[in-house]
């Protein structure tokens, strides 16, 4: 009997869950089924947008050089002496003003050169008032030498006077014509020789005046290399200097951002049609002077591949102000910026163009569109095709936002304006956040500095 009752527990432990899933197989079609999940709907995405308008464009591209003078001298002595005065102060660094007196040489054994060929000169004179009244007499002579040879001739052809008579009057008719021939000579010698003289006392009076050495321009003494009662020797160099009325800076700019620069410009465009100002870094604020662009460099950079500019700075000395505008000086190295003419041109944030295409919002929907770019500086980028005005481009990050997907558009004024700015030089360096909603200005000194020099 336990056996028995052992089997059916058993057999009731498999027949019960198999009844039960057979029974809910058979009756699975006669239940009710679940309510189908409402689809949901999601809300457009909010993009950052900016309507399209052409903006005023003073598009620029940036360089770096080194200041260095426009004109550079150095005093030489051109005749040998001793230093008797020297300017005080002077050195290194001071500025002396145009004719101002450097060094003063002394001249004493040229001022006797001097007075000795003026002794000679006196001496030639009082020698031609002798042969001049030699001259006289002998001419004197020489006409009564020919009246007694013309009378001679007349008793000689009438057979008077014999031949030998009329040779002997002929030969001292002849002497005494030797005679004034050689002083009418002699007058000839000592007025060349007063020639020679008078050249040697310009010369030795030129010397005098090289004794004096004087500022030829306003410059800045660079290196003294002489000092009071130092004697020089010719040509020895006794102070270099560089001219302050203007520096120049050699930047270097990429072989391919010029050109597009002076395509915006128009065609025919060159270098010196553009603007350029020279910004020198300042940790409070950066210092900005006006700038002329006057020649292309020389050559090109073998291992920057990039092309020299000049630009010059007129008056650096002038313009410095103490505690906010220094002086630029030789070797300082500054930043130089050129500038195309300002002009209205379709112009996009940089970020917003990827891979030469941009997101645009048509009818609530992110459309990509592929876009040309004529020129690209910094934040911005010039569209040259793609995109028209009154379109809404996109600023959102691309990894966000996706084609195709709807969207709904907000106007970003901040960054517009920012842009403006930007393309007109009034912020440089401005840059947008990554999501916010515009980008920052600048420091207010350097803004109203930028402005200054791009007017």
């Amino acid at each position: 009997m336990a056996r028995f009752g052992q089997g059916v527990g058993r057999a009731l432990m498999v027949a019960v869950p198999l009844a039960i899933g057979v029974g809910a197989v058979i009756f699975a079609g006669k239940l009710k089924t679940l309510p189908e999940p409402v689809a949901a709907s999601r809300p457009p995405v909010l993009v950052r947008v900016m309507t399209l308008a052409p903006l005023d464009l003073m598009a620029r591209v940036s360089g770096y050089g080194t200041v260095a003078p426009v004109r550079e001298w150095r005093a030489v002595a051109r005749v040998e002496g001793e230093i008797v005065q020297i300017a005080a102060p002077l050195a290194a660094g001071d500025v002396v003003k145009a004719g101002a007196s450097l060094f003063t040489l002394d001249d004493s054994d040229l001022k006797l050169d001097l007075a000795n060929i003026d002794a000679q000169l006196a001496a030639s004179r009082v020698k031609d008032q002798t042969v001049e009244a030699s001259l006289a007499l002998a001419r004197s002579d020489l006409d009564l030498a020919q009246q007694d040879l013309a009378r001679q001739d007349k008793l000689a052809a009438q057979g008077v006077v014999t031949q030998a008579t009329l040779e002997t009057t002929r030969r001292q008719e002849l002497s005494t014509r030797t005679k004034v021939i050689e002083l009418e000579s002699q007058l000839a010698l000592n007025a060349a020789e007063r020639e020679v003289l008078a050249t040697q006392a310009e010369t030795i009076r030129r010397a005098i005046g090289f004794a004096q050495i004087t500022a030829p321009y306003d410059l800045r003494v660079t290196e003294l290399a002489a000092d009071l009662g130092q004697y020089v020797s010719r040509g020895q160099v006794l102070l270099s200097g560089e001219g302050v009325e203007a520096v120049e800076i050699a930047a270097q700019f990429p072989i391919g951002r010029i050109g597009p620069l002076l395509r915006l410009v128009g065609e025919g465009a060159q270098i010196s049609d553009l603007k350029a100002r020279v910004t020198l870094p300042g940790a409070e604020h950066p210092v900005v002077w006006k700038a002329e662009v006057v020649r292309m460099g020389d050559a090109i950079d073998a291992t920057t591949q990039s092309a020299p500019v000049v630009v010059r700075v007129s008056d650096p000395l002038g313009q410095s102000v103490a505690g906010e505008r220094p002086p630029l000086r030789r070797n300082m190295v500054v930043e130089v910026e050129l500038f195309a003419p300002k002009r209205p041109a379709l112009v996009v944030p940089a970020e917003a163009v990827v891979g030469g295409a941009a997101l645009v919002v048509k009818e609530g929907v992110l459309e990509k569109r592929p876009v040309q770019t004529s020129f690209a500086s910094g934040d911005l980028a010039v569209v040259s095709a793609g995109l028209a005005e009154g379109e809404q481009l996109v600023l959102t990050d691309p990894s966000i936002a996706v084609p195709g997907m709807a969207v709904k558009p907000v106007e970003d004024g901040a960054r517009k304006a920012a842009l403006q700015a930007e393309a007109l030089g009034q912020a440089p360096g401005a840059t947008p956040t990554g999501t916010g909603s515009g980008a920052g200005a600048g420091t207010g000194a350097g803004k109203k500095a930028a402005e200054g020099a791009a007017q």
